[in-house]
């Protein structure tokens, strides 16, 4: 089923950051940023295992308890199982290390297998306190988690989730499934695959105002070739674009402090939010089904639906074009 007939809407919420992402959040901090974005009339939620051990789960779980389950749309991921035990190591999260130190101390496993699989979906649905997941994503079966390794994990997936996952589509349990990445060469890869093809992908990170070339070139054609859509993850390029510092879950470089600072030369000189230019930017894509930026304040959330509103002049889109600050090749708003 095609991720958009399943969306209700082009703007959801994406919960990393309700995991303790950087920073330790209180739960009534979590708990209103959450009730914020449904007051805000946001339907889509989309979250995981990963996010803090459990914990984004658990927050996200709470509230959304208390709303009608036919009124909105659940996403969560496959391939970390959060056990009861407590973690004694410093786990070993690749590029992403210290990411959510602040999370649950829960020790995590990382498999894709079909038995994790329906482990990781029950623990899921415990914390969430719901009865059903809509959109499953498999996630991080990529470079940056495994460097080397990653195709032999690509593999387990293959074999394991991917399977799980369509038959529990066909079946009707859920309404669609998908990969949840940072690369794309891993959902190239799927798409190439003559097995039962996913109904969509959550990319984070790869479809932004500060890069989005690489999936220019290879991925979205063939994604938009076999109908398969784009839910666009991390769209501030983990906040840099929100006027954060991390970039890519790190201290931004100068190259890329460099290049945003002329896009807020841009956006000022037409007097337009940033936030606004990044996320119409990711949505101007015929294959992007929605965005989902996280967020921790209930004041952020105000920010990204207003931000969405925005009306941003054509002539803003024809500068940024003729500025070189977006690849010759990506779709604009207002066909700039």
């Amino acid at each position: 089923m095609s991720l958009k007939n399943v969306l209700p809407g082009r703007l959801g919420f994406g919960t990393a950051p309700l995991g303790n992402m950087f920073r330790a959040i209180p739960d009534d901090e979590a708990r209103a940023t959450v009730e914020a974005a449904w007051d805000h009339g946001i339907r889509f939620y989309d979250t995981a295992p990963f996010y803090g051990a459990g914990l984004a789960e658990e927050r996200l779980g709470e509230v959304l308890a208390t709303k009608p389950r036919d009124s909105f749309v659940l996403s969560t991921k496959v391939g970390r199982v959060v056990l009861d035990e407590h973690e004694t190591d410093v786990p070993d999260f690749g590029e992403k290390g210290g990411l959510f130190e602040h999370g649950n101390p829960n020790k995590i496993v990382h498999e894709w297998t079909a038995d994790a699989t329906e482990r990781s979906i029950e623990g899921s649905l415990k914390r969430l306190g719901t009865d059903r997941l809509d959109v499953v994503w498999v996630h991080d079966i990529a470079q940056d988690f495994h460097g080397d390794l990653w195709l032999q994990k690509f593999e387990e997936a293959r074999t394991g989730a991917f399977r799980v996952l369509s038959r529990l589509r066909d079946e009707g349990v859920i309404k669609a499934w998908g990969l949840g990445v940072n690369k794309t060469e891993p959902i190239e890869l799927t798409l190439a695959l003559d097995e039962p093809q996913p109904d969509g992908f959550l990319l984070a990170g790869r479809y932004t105002l500060l890069d989005h070339e690489h999936a220019l070139t290879r991925l979205l054609p063939m994604a938009q070739e076999q109908g398969v859509d784009m839910v666009v993850g991390g769209p501030y390029s983990s906040g840099i674009l929100a006027g954060g510092t991390h970039f890519e879950y790190q201290q931004a470089p100068a190259e890329i402090i460099e290049r945003v600072g002329k896009l807020k030369a841009l956006t000022e000189r037409h007097g337009v939010s940033i936030k606004a230019a990044a996320l119409q930017f990711s949505l101007a894509h015929p294959a992007a089904a929605a965005v989902i930026p996280g967020a921790t304040r209930p004041s952020r959330i105000a920010e990204d639906t207003a931000a969405l509103d925005e009306t941003v002049p054509a002539a803003f889109w024809t500068d940024l074009r003729a500025a070189g600050l977006v690849s010759p090749a990506a779709p604009l708003p207002n066909n700039a």
